[in-house]
């Protein structure tokens, strides 16, 4: 997705992990998108350079979609959008 689509989404859930070393926004990611049904969008703020990576492989391995990242408003704002799991 492009930089205006990501700008664009609206997350269902937010969570701010910028002052989280890593592998805090990883966990974070992991815990939040728990919470959400299937298609919720869910951004993850970080300052963590490789929590970009890191969540776009666990998403990956997961299967859910990894939608990508922009830098904005100081810091790294991670989309994923939650699949369904059997």
């Amino acid at each position: 997705m492009d930089k205006a689509g990501l700008t664009a989404l609206k997350p269902k859930r937010v969570i701010d992990a910028r002052w989280t070393p890593c592998p805090g926004p990883l966990l974070e990611a992991k815990d939040g998108i728990g919470h959400l049904k299937e298609g919720d969008v869910l951004e993850i703020r970080s300052h963590d350079p490789g929590a970009p990576g890191d969540i776009s492989a666990w998403a990956r391995k997961t299967g859910h979609e990894f939608l990508g990242f922009i830098t904005s408003q100081g810091c790294d704002r991670i989309f994923i959008r939650k699949k369904n799991h059997l």
